[in-house]
């Protein structure tokens, strides 16, 4: 068996702000989207892992791939393809080349999730294999309320119970042929998902939950670059 990753890293990165795309942010001194390289590249049972980017962007992570990939595992492990326009196109354009069998394993993870640690990643794998499907997710905190939106706002319908909510995080990991098949289908019928797992679902597939962590954050908005700056300085910090 082999495992696949897949890092859509085509988005704009429009809610930052800033005059580049969020995955290629300084982070500790490094691109964010080095950062999530690293991570994966440090599990042995990860076969290869296929990034994919804008067009204009290939000949630059190609360059940051061999300027910071020494020594960690990138040589004939890490791919360039082109994304599309949307996650899902990016992550289809990275199905269509994977030298995958049907029962292999596929993770996507976003990009912008640099701070993903290998026990979380193995246990997605081991989820996988014995579910065929299944999901990082962080148990709800707050109360989750239902609304309907309007003219002048958001209006609650419903509370739903906690223990039947959870926060959807990545990596989310497949067999090779059912999430193949899910994105033809979904393809097929003009269907975009929101994440690799809602197309999966919609296929009829049971989807399996790996607990996630805090420090599994998307990088989305300003505010979370420094948060994730803290998190990697306590993970450096030497045990006492």
């Amino acid at each position: 068996m082999q495992v696949f990753v897949i890092l859509p890293a085509a988005g704009l990165g429009t809610r930052m702000a800033g005059p580049q795309p969020k995955q290629f942010l300084s982070l500790d001194g490094l691109p964010i989207l080095i950062h999530s390289l690293r991570a994966f590249a440090a599990v042995k049972q990860v076969t290869a892992i296929y990034v994919a980017v804008r067009k204009p962007e290939i000949e630059r992570v190609e360059a940051q791939i061999a300027e910071h990939g020494a020594g960690y595992g990138f040589e004939g492990r890490v791919h360039v393809v082109e994304g599309g326009d949307s996650r899902q196109e990016s992550v289809a354009n990275a199905l269509a080349v994977l030298p995958a069998a049907d029962e292999d394993v596929v993770l996507v993870h976003d990009a912008v999730r640099p701070l993903i640690d290998a026990a979380t990643i193995e246990r997605t794998i081991d989820a996988v294999v014995k579910h065929g499907a299944a999901i990082v997710g962080l148990p709800a905190v707050d109360t989750i309320k239902q609304v309907e939106r309007t003219a002048h706002g958001a209006l609650v319908t419903a509370t739903i119970p906690r223990e039947f909510v959870v926060l959807a995080q990545t990596p989310q990991g497949f067999r090779f042929k059912m999430l193949q098949s899910a994105f033809a289908e979904a393809t097929e019928d003009g269907f975009a998902g929101t994440d690799e797992a809602s197309v999966v679902e919609r296929a009829g597939h049971s989807v399996a939950v790996v607990p996630g962590s805090q420090v599994n954050l998307k990088i989305t908005q300003p505010g979370d670059l420094e948060l994730a700056e803290f998190y990697l300085k306590q993970r450096q910090r030497p045990a006492v």
